[in-house]
């Protein structure tokens, strides 16, 4: 059987510097390759189509929450296997890695702890209107990946399996070990998802508006502003696609690893509007590139240097990946855990790592 393998190594830039120095287990080296070799390839428009025929999400008559027997650790070997399978199958250097943490993020980032509504308890996002939603766009491809999961471990609920997914996805790219436990129920419909808008957007026309309504977004859901900024350190991880948001490229030159260089390029690289692509005038929303032209950055991601206390907290994490690490893994465990009605606080709390 496989033996679950996590991927370190160094990170490709744009900016001469020394490597930062990893230890690389000997396993599961495919994934690690294909963030140096392969981390400046585009990903073809049309992947999304493509990966879409190659899963379907069939209906089941599973229990509606996780039995208490799931095997966790078996679930995420199965779960990384998914991954790995499925880059090998891709060969571009993109992988499954970023959208498993975007299913995840976007399960529980509905949460509302004004009347407790929305979160990732329910798996909504199997029905609409959460399914069809514009800032979801693309996510039937992750929870479609996952079914075969689904189909070998049975026992345990969507939602502990989305959320799951993420965790795997950012533990599997050298990230953090993240906190996880089950208890997460499965709706039989849609009709207690809550109102549309309530997932962060990437531009919203001017920087005041974007800072302001990144904030709303997330002291919605009880974060603060260095929980915040960690949190959107999963840039860090996968890409934007034309086909889904309108934009383009990945945030790093090492998409499939989990790092603090997201925070890095935002303090020391020069971003301006981006004006062209591939030799056309650029047509798509606003965004910004590097010098080389084959990063990005959205009016989202700036903010987090223009805002002076979003300033403080990148530029911490640029200088310390460790203290980014262990606010990440604190932050992402906590909005996984959104709108969960976990049991009492008086019984144990589980982590599977």
């Amino acid at each position: 059987p496989k033996q679950r393998r996590r991927r370190h190594g160094h990170i490709a830039t744009s900016v001469q510097r020394p490597p930062i120095a990893r230890t690389a287990p000997p396993k599961r080296e495919m994934m690690n390759a294909a963030a140096r070799l392969g981390a400046s390839r585009m990903a073809a428009p049309a992947l999304a189509a493509a990966t879409i025929t190659l899963y379907s999400v069939a209906p089941h008559d599973y229990a509606r929450c996780s039995a208490p027997g799931v095997d966790v650790k078996a679930v995420k070997q199965s779960i990384a296997d998914v991954i790995e399978d499925d880059q090998e199958k891709r060969g571009d250097g993109t992988s499954l890695i970023g959208t498993f943490v975007r299913l995840a993020w976007h399960c529980a980032g509905t949460y509302s702890k004004e009347d407790g509504s929305g979160g990732s308890d329910g798996a909504r996002m199997r029905f609409n209107p959460e399914a069809s939603w514009g800032a979801n766009a693309g996510l039937g491809v992750a929870r479609g990946a996952l079914e075969p999961v689904k189909e070998k471990h049975p026992d345990i609920s969507y939602a502990d399996l989305y959320t799951l997914a993420g965790v795997v996805a950012v533990e599997e790219s050298g990230g953090p070990a993240v906190p996880f436990r089950l208890g997460r129920q499965d709706m039989e419909s849609g009709e207690s998802s809550p109102p549309d808008g309530r997932l962060p957007d990437a531009d919203k026309g001017s920087r005041t508006s974007t800072v302001r309504h990144v904030r709303d977004v997330f002291y919605r859901m009880g974060f603060d502003d260095r929980e915040i900024v960690a949190l959107l350190g999963a840039h860090a991880l996968g890409r934007c696609h034309t086909t889904r948001s309108g934009y383009w490229g990945p945030w790093t030159f090492a998409e499939n690893t989990f790092s603090n260089e997201y925070f890095r390029l935002l303090v020391e690289e020069r971003w301006s509007p981006k004006m062209t692509h591939d030799g056309k005038p650029w047509e798509g929303p606003d965004q910004f590139e590097d010098s080389t032209g084959k990063l990005m950055m959205l009016p989202s991601d700036m903010i987090l240097i223009q805002d002076p206390e979003f300033k403080k907290v990148v530029e911490l994490y640029a200088k310390d990946e460790d203290a980014f690490f262990a606010d990440f893994a604190k932050a992402f465990s906590k909005l996984l855990e959104l709108g969960v009605p976990f049991p009492s606080a008086a019984k144990p709390w589980y982590k599977f790592w």
